[in-house]
């Protein structure tokens, strides 16, 4: 879990600039992503390829057919996903950061400034160019955590099948191959696909919900 260290942290941070759901997207994020994949994913996928038993003993064609089975890990495939898919909201920190600096430049330069992004008690107003970046990194986090669900889809499907039948080079004929715990790998692959789901939804519901906020204090204003 180390390594997961310094991107918990940045994402800690931004738990202070964002919406309520957005704090319940970074807790599943922690708790059903990060959490489980460090502390039980990885150990379940340690003996992925070691485990992999061929019906035959001719060298090369177990490595190969794990390859061409797998041309990803599901654990480095789900890494990648969580990096991708929190990359916007480090994105969205690092614009609140740059706002505030600049808020605070003016704020020295004229002692009437009013800060526009912040209320009494130093806490952010989403709006304005906040807004605007924060529906950004939503939708970019949603069209990435779409694009992981369809590529994992594409690549192995949501079932760790038992028996695999490759006829690869260097393997002499159709080889059958038979991959080590593939119920419980499979309920790991489903409990993942659900958290992701999940996660989608929560950005759909978030996005949802700034915009009507945003539509119904646009109406308040004109009225």
């Amino acid at each position: 879990m180390g390594e997961w260290g310094f991107l918990s942290k940045l994402l800690d941070k931004v738990q202070s600039h964002s919406t309520v759901i957005g704090k319940v997207w970074l807790t599943v994020l922690f708790v059903f992503r990060i959490m489980v994949l460090g502390a039980g994913a990885e150990k379940v996928w340690s003996d992925e390829q070691s485990k992999m038993v061929c019906n035959t003993k001719q060298p090369g064609c177990k490595n190969v057919c794990y390859d061409h089975t797998f041309p990803i890990s599901h654990i480095r495939f789900w890494v990648l996903q969580i990096i991708f898919v929190s990359t916007p909201t480090l994105l969205y920190f690092g614009h609140v950061l740059h706002v505030l600096h600049k808020e605070k430049k003016l704020q020295k330069l004229a002692e009437s400034h009013h800060p526009k992004y912040t209320d009494d008690h130093g806490k952010i107003i989403i709006k304005g160019k906040l807004l605007g970046s924060y529906l950004t990194s939503l939708i970019f986090k949603i069209l990435l955590e779409a694009a992981f669900i369809v590529g994992q889809y594409y690549i192995y499907g949501f079932v760790m099948i038992a028996k695999i039948e490759c006829s690869q080079s260097p393997c002499p004929y159709t080889v059958e191959c038979f991959m080590s715990r593939p119920t419980e790998k499979t309920i790991f692959i489903i409990f993942m696909l659900v958290v992701a789901c999940v996660s989608l939804l929560l950005n759909v519901i978030e996005m949802l919900y700034l915009i009507c906020r945003r539509s119904k204090r646009h109406r308040g204003t004109q009225s």
